[in-house]
């Protein structure tokens, strides 16, 4: 072999080389699996440890196949959903049997599967420890724990213990190195919330991560404060969601998260259709694989590459999120931009239909539970508005294919007090799910109408989340949202499935 050639074939495999090197730098391969789980229909009866965990071994043996399948696909880290190992409706006393031991952070480290013999009533954790090791991953998965606790301890349950819903992670080889214990829970009366607030974050060779459950995504504590003051871009979310239209769908506030916070979020979630629960999701700011079945039953696997540094991606393609865009679809005099909107605040008969100036066209019908003041959309193109105590919505649109649909601009500022308790400020742009009025704000999951819109409103939070979905619960981004003077807008010029919700979704944490 020449001398030419020897250094052709060692550049050719420099630069193939370092071409993996920088794709390794960029993304990680990861997986989330919406699991159908086996489900305890006796839930509420007493058991031996024996039983409990010949029941559990039925959903383990699941997740096991799951990342022998990711594992094939060169997947670095595996979540799998809340719940999905031992199933719902336990009562406190009912629950105890599957409840794994979890040993205290200063009896770590400790790898389970290497392990075994170290802690009694830990059979859950090895298993799961074993499937870490073998697929060669990081594994992310969700079960109950029980942590004994003194009764001097005012916090201290009375039989003497605490149970806690509870993430658990262990490393690519079976390393349990980080466990996370559920704040905000959603009428789980087998479950203990924890007596401080946990952040828990932990270090992998492509990114840091932090944890959450489920109904934490409505609350500042602990997830924003992860993202805030702990400098975390990637979630792992382990749900059990129970879908809820128009406006809190599970991949839809999922995605709304991902890309109001610029951050990945790797959510999984139950698979039971009887039960609402679908929607699981791989969401990076700009790009979503998610899976949303409401027809069969079964277990889905989402592989997907996720970008390491997140905030990369929002400047391919989206450097003007921030700029109100004027198109022909406007037509300047039906549209004033949220600069000029901001500056007519003070105007009452710009701002407010309930003071001295009532409209015809608005009327209150509730949605998600709150009283949300509406006013219809009228005509193939328009400018509306609506307000409801400080907050103003506006709405220009045009309506491309016009079905015998009706739509309503929405507008709610306040507590929401039903299955929780949190403050909102919602714009929202609904199809209702008749001709009456009093449709509106119903779940509504198909949609003809083509829309194209700009929303924007005066917000007094920064925390807003956009949000669009279309017929058979797809997801689409906006082309543009962002802030411009004090307002916040969102646009979309372009749509091929015709639209069911368009909402800019502000939590008001500081009001709780």
């Amino acid at each position: 072999m020449s001398p030419v050639n020897l250094r052709l074939i060692i550049l050719v495999f420099y630069c193939c080389f370092m071409a993996r090197v920088v794709h390794t730098m960029k993304y990680y391969m990861a997986a989330v699996y919406e699991h159908h789980a086996v489900l305890n229909h006796n839930s509420t009866a007493l058991s031996s440890r024996k039983l409990a965990l010949e029941f559990m071994s039925k959903n383990l043996n699941i997740y096991e196949q799951q990342v022998a399948a990711a594992a094939e696909k060169g997947v670095q880290i595996i979540v799998f959903p809340e719940d999905g190992i031992h199933g719902f409706n336990y009562s406190r006393l009912s629950i105890y049997p599957y409840l794994d031991f979890l040993p205290p952070p200063h009896l770590l480290p400790w790898n389970p599967c290497l392990e075994p013999d170290k802690f009694q009533d830990t059979e859950v954790l090895q298993r799961l420890s074993c499937m870490a090791a073998s697929g060669g991953m990081f594994v992310v998965a969700n079960l109950g724990t029980k942590v004994p606790c003194d009764a001097l301890n005012p916090h201290c349950p009375q039989d003497g213990r605490y149970q806690f819903n509870t993430n658990v992670v262990f490393s690519d080889n079976g390393t349990l190195v980080a466990s996370y214990f559920k704040q905000n829970l959603y009428f789980e009366i087998s479950f203990d919330a924890p007596p401080g607030v946990q952040h828990v974050a932990f270090d992998t060779p492509f990114g840091r991560f932090g944890l959450f459950t489920c109904f934490d995504i409505l609350f500042y504590e602990p997830v924003v404060s992860l993202i805030e003051k702990h400098q975390v871009k990637h979630l792992l979310y382990p749900t059990a969601w129970m879908n809820q239209l128009p406006l809190l769908s599970s991949i839809q506030i999922q995605r709304a998260f991902a890309t109001g916070f610029n951050v990945n979020i790797l959510a999984a979630n139950i698979h039971h259709r009887t039960l609402g629960m679908t929607g699981s999701g791989i969401f990076s700011p700009l790009k979503s694989s998610y899976h949303y079945d409401m027809d069969g039953e079964g277990g889905h696997l989402i592989v997907a590459r996720v970008p390491v540094d997140p905030s990369e991606e929002m400047y391919l393609g989206h450097a003007k999120q921030v700029s109100v865009v004027n198109t022909e679809m406007f037509e300047g005099s039906h549209t004033l931009t949220s600069a000029q909107v901001c500056d007519k605040m003070d105007n009452i008969e710009h701002c407010s239909d309930s003071v001295g100036h009532p409209k015809a066209n608005v009327f209150h019908a509730e949605m998600m539970y709150d009283n949300f003041t509406f006013t219809l959309l009228t005509g193939n193109k328009g400018k509306i508005h609506v307000c409801v105590g400080t907050l103003c919505c506006y709405l220009s649109y045009r309506r491309v294919n016009v079905s015998n649909e009706l739509y309503a601009l929405g507008a709610f500022d306040g507590l929401h007090t039903v299955h929780g308790t949190y403050s909102l400020q919602i714009c929202a742009l609904v199809k209702c799910g008749g001709l009456d009025v009093k449709t509106c704000g119903q779940e509504v999951t198909e949609a003809g109408s083509i829309v194209t819109f700009q929303l924007w409103g005066n917000f007094s939070t920064k925390y807003i989340f956009p949000m669009m979905v279309t017929s058979g619960v797809t997801l689409q981004l906006p082309d543009h949202w962002g802030w411009k003077d004090s307002c916040f807008y969102m646009n979309k010029m372009e749509m091929d499935l015709g639209l069911v919700t368009a909402a800019l979704y502000g939590r008001h944490y500081e009001r709780d």
